[in-house]
């Protein structure tokens, strides 16, 4: 029997540098106990969500992604805000999860990092409402806003700043706590 389970990390992002990969690559060296980090780096490769793909055989990108989600025990995401939504290429991924189940009850929250005044709201509002569709887990308590400035970041492109790594430790231990429990 597997002692460890997977916490799947999607950055909404696919520029270099990017502090929602930072973010990721940091929370992936803070893992709980009985937890460790897999992430997810095929977000390029999806095709264009077409509705009329959507059905087998299915694009071997997509059967990827699926898979990945189905064989983790939870999810982490952090993306950024692109002139006032999600990043398109983020959308795509969430759109070719929808018609899937792998998400449905899985613990799944959030990580914001963005800076700027609006907080990126428009982006995880938006975030909210796909994942509802898919039937994810919401974990409020995991969903937190951690401003990240690129000063916190360092060579390695991880986070230094000690209330940010907090931040993020107490998101993982919401989200971790509630793998393995009935969604509500």
């Amino acid at each position: 029997m597997n002692d460890i389970s997977d916490i799947l990390l999607i950055s909404g992002s696919l520029r270099d540098g990017s502090s929602n990969s930072a973010l990721l690559r940091t929370a992936a060296t803070m893992m709980p106990d009985g937890f460790r980090a897999a992430t997810y780096d095929g977000m390029a490769d999806l095709p264009h969500f077409n509705p009329d793909d959507d059905r087998e055989p299915l694009p071997q990108a997509v059967v990827d992604l699926r898979t990945r989600i189905e064989k983790s025990a939870a999810l982490l995401i952090c993306t950024p805000e692109y002139a006032g939504a999600l990043p398109g290429s983020f959308k795509n991924l969430l759109d070719w999860t929808v018609g899937g189940i792998e998400i449905g009850d899985k613990p799944t929250a959030w990580i914001n990092v963005s800076g700027n005044l609006t907080k990126a709201a428009n982006a995880h509002a938006s975030l909210r409402l796909v994942l509802n569709y898919t039937g994810a887990g919401i974990v409020e308590d995991a969903c937190v806003h951690l401003p990240v400035s690129p000063g916190m970041i360092d060579d390695q492109g991880i986070i230094t700043d000690a209330d940010v790594r907090a931040g993020i430790s107490q998101s993982l231990a919401h989200l971790t706590a509630l793998v393995g429990q009935p969604a509500t």
